[in-house]
């Protein structure tokens, strides 16, 4: 599980062992204190089944002291035990090496260019820079979002495909690749617009990308009434809701939203605000905490898959 997404070059980073409650808990909190573009905030269950890696990247050098003063009502003494330290560039590309596995989501490989030799002949690979490890796939709100597309596709193939909150492209360029059919993307963040423009032309999709900058489908190429049959919006719980009604604007008719950047007590609350937009659940899925949630306008609900 992660929350924010990660600087684009962090330079600190803070590591600690400690038991899945706590693991949570101080992701939510450290999540919520730091802004969400300069920190990013993960855990990971270790090998042994027992003990969570927390660890929190950080774009400038935090006050640790102030870190430690944040945590220290979850986990008590044990806040002394945090290690921060500085990340040089190379070690960064490096432990990024050392984690980007390929990621598969029905014939979707998503692969670092370390692991070319893994992509067989009916895939569709989509290739990012390791040194942008948390923006592939492995994160489980993209992966999710991964495998309702798969889920998609199996159904129909969408005319219309809009990707807000782009991030490094990854849900843009996999229904390119399908589809072989410009797909409209776009993020608030330049920097993220700047990177899903690289990865894009290194993947061989610039002449399908049209990307903007601003916030949720504020551009023309985004705000077209009723005009996307499927939709992707893979960010956080609180913009989500807040975006319910101009999301929902820009549905087709019979089209489908994709949600996701949830985890599960946010579900209700964003399911709550879809829904008085006219929207029904279809189905939802769960990794690694994430929840995904497939909406679909208009009629009764089908019963929701898991």
């Amino acid at each position: 599980m992660l929350e924010g997404l990660p600087p684009h070059r962090p330079s600190h980073v803070l590591r600690l062992l400690t038991d899945e409650r706590s693991a949570r808990a101080m992701t939510d909190l450290l999540g919520e204190m730091f802004d969400p573009t300069e920190t990013a905030v993960a855990a990971f269950e270790d090998e042994d089944g027992r003990t969570w890696r927390l660890e929190a990247y950080f774009a400038d050098e935090p006050d640790e002291d102030y870190v430690r003063a944040l945590i220290r009502p979850v986990i008590g003494d044990a806040a002394d035990a945090a290690e921060f330290r500085t990340i040089a560039q190379q070690d960064w590309v490096r432990a990024s090496l050392e984690g980007l596995k390929p990621v598969r989501a029905g014939r979707f490989v998503v692969h670092g260019s370390h692991d070319r030799d893994t992509v067989r002949a009916n895939d569709l690979p989509i290739e990012i820079e390791a040194a942008l490890a948390f923006g592939t796939g492995h994160h489980g709100t993209t992966l999710g979002c991964l495998r309702a597309l798969v889920s998609e596709l199996k159904r129909r193939r969408p005319a219309h495909v809009l990707d807000v909150g782009t991030g490094t492209g990854i849900l843009a360029f996999a229904a390119a690749k399908a589809l072989r059919q410009p797909v409209v993307a776009g993020d608030l963040d330049a920097e993220a617009v700047r990177t899903a423009r690289e990865n894009a032309r290194a993947n061989g999709l610039g002449p399908y990308l049209k990307l903007y900058q601003g916030p949720g489908v504020r551009h023309h190429l985004a705000d077209r009434p009723r005009h996307f049959d499927l939709v992707f919006a893979n960010i956080l719980a609180r913009p989500l809701r807040l975006l319910a009604p101009t999301l929902a604007g820009v549905v087709a008719p019979e089209g489908v939203l994709v949600l996701s950047g949830l985890i599960e007590r946010d579900v209700s609350g964003v399911l709550s605000a879809y829904r008085a937009q006219g929207f029904s659940l279809v189905r939802r899925g769960l990794i690694e905490g994430w929840v995904a949630l497939v909406l679909m306008r208009g009629g009764a609900a089908r019963r929701p898959r898991r």
